[in-house]
């Protein structure tokens, strides 16, 4: 369930609201509760003063008998349902008067004892059976009115207290708690269905919407689309989806086009591959015929008769016409490899030694960086010998004034796969990027006598390896790099 966004969402903002309106609500509790205990301490402290006035006013306009006068007072007062006691006790701590008489003359309870003693002039605490009060006292001062009946020496006569029950102030706590957490039950639950409900609609119908869409082009139609009104962040994301939908039908159908007219073309050279290798064949057997009736009549010829050199020429072409039919023959249809454990450093040897017969009269100089150790490879010799010759034949052709030739084998891995890497590094003129994209295009040359199937052949050769040819290319040189899948002997696997 917790896999959807929108009840993630929908579940953490209900989680945030349910903590902020609980943190708003004991914050509202705990500040309902200090006014309700301060109306309950300005209540008391009203009464006090009050209770103080009284006692002052009868103990100067009565004389005689005062004793019963205030204790009448206390006791009126003490009448008040939420009042626990009102009484006037000795700085010691002996109770004078009392609206409860059996407690005059006992000591105070020491929580008032200690309250009178303190900075504060009222504490809350528990007093048994009257459960929780609020206890107030206010020192009553030895004036000069009242010196004929106390003396002057002390300077606090009495301590008058007041206890005031809280009971009934914790039951309006309690009924407010109840209000705070039913009110905010009510607003958590409507508030969560709003939010549900606002989620639902403005985000997942849209991506619902997106969801099916997207499914839907998955399978392939590319004419489909989202059809939201909003201009918000997610109208602007179906706007951008629909845009990028159609892209995609436009370029699928420029695809669709593209790939009709490769595989028309592609047929188109299939045929004419199959025609040209067909031409080849024929044209084979009597090159050879006539390769040799000119090798003949050259042979039977002075050497200082004029023709001679003519048919020498001859000889050439018909030579250039056979590679040609050679190329193509196995270009349409090239033979499997013949597959045994050779030496890379081995071929190289004997293919530099074979391409030094076909070396320009232009000084190239040869650098040979042969690795030993190399692992063998499993491949036909032949086949990466002609490859190699290829390549060599190639560089010294890019260096006509001379240069440098640089043939240097190694190891590379690609991920835990060994394999063996040759590169043939020229200092020539290097290849123009607009051709070197092609090289590897069948009868693609720059040559005037060139079939553009040389690079082509390399190419297919070493596929049927199993290994890859590159090539970098800048105004510095070339450098064509073969890699050929190394053959581990241990394990018998390539």
């Amino acid at each position: 369930m917790f896999s959807s966004l929108i009840t993630r969402v929908i579940v953490a903002t209900i989680t945030l609201l349910i903590g902020g309106v609980f943190i708003y609500a004991s914050f509202n509790v705990k500040h309902q509760q200090d006014i309700l205990i301060e109306n309950a301490r300005e209540s008391t402290e009203l009464l006090l003063h009050t209770v103080e006035s009284s006692i002052f006013n009868t103990m100067h306009l009565r004389s005689l008998g005062y004793r019963q006068d205030v204790n009448s007072i206390l006791s009126m007062v003490g009448q008040h349902n939420q009042l626990v006691g009102v009484r006037i006790f000795h700085p010691h701590g002996v109770i004078l008067n009392s609206s409860i008489h059996g407690e005059i003359g006992r000591m105070i309870a020491p929580d008032v004892f200690r309250i009178s003693a303190s900075l504060k002039n009222y504490g809350i605490f528990n007093l048994s059976p009257h459960g929780e009060i609020l206890s107030m006292v206010k020192p009553i001062y030895n004036e000069v009115a009242c010196h004929a009946c106390h003396g002057s020496k002390a300077r606090v006569i009495g301590i008058l207290n007041i206890n005031y029950s809280l009971n009934h102030t914790k039951i309006q706590m309690l009924h407010a708690l109840r209000i705070y957490i039913v009110s905010s039950i009510l607003i958590t639950v409507f508030l969560s269905i709003m939010i549900s409900l606002i989620l639902l609609k403005l985000v997942k119908r849209p991506l619902d919407k997106m969801i099916n869409t997207m499914s839907e082009i998955e399978q392939g139609d590319l004419n489909v689309r989202i059809d939201y009104k909003g201009k918000d962040e997610i109208g602007r994301l179906i706007v951008s989806f629909n845009s990028m939908v159609s892209r995609l039908n436009v370029a699928k159908q420029e695809l669709e086009q593209l790939h009709f007219e490769q595989l028309e073309r592609a047929d188109r050279l299939a045929s004419i591959g199959e025609m040209a290798a067909g031409i080849a064949h024929e044209i084979k057997n009597p090159l050879a015929g006539i390769s040799a009736a000119v090798s003949v009549i050259r042979d039977d010829m002075q050497p200082d008769d004029p023709r001679e050199p003519i048919l020498g020429e001859v000889l050439e072409q018909i030579q250039r016409l056979d590679k040609t039919v050679r190329d193509l023959l196995f270009f349409g249809r090239p033979s499997l490899p013949e597959l045994t454990c050779v030496d890379v450093n081995n071929i190289l040897t004997k293919t530099i030694r074979f391409a030094a017969q076909h070396r320009s009269e232009a000084s190239i100089e040869q650098q040979i960086d042969l690795e030993d150790g190399l692992s063998p490879i499993y491949a036909d010799e032949n086949q990466i010998q002609q490859v190699f010759l290829n390549l060599i034949l190639n560089a010294l052709q890019a260096m006509p004034t001379g240069g440098t030739l640089l043939i240097r084998t190694s190891r590379s891995y690609h991920g835990a796969r060994e394999f063996v890497r040759v590169d043939f590094s020229d200092s020539g003129c290097g290849i123009p990027q607009q051709i070197l994209e092609r090289i590897f295009t069948p009868f693609f040359t720059t040559k005037a006598q060139g079939t553009g199937l040389g690079l082509p052949i390399c190419s297919k050769l070493v596929k049927l390896h199993n290994g890859d040819i590159s090539v970098i290319s800048n105004p510095s040189g070339t450098v064509f790099t073969v890699e050929l899948p190394a053959h581990n002997l241990d394990a018998g696997t390539i």
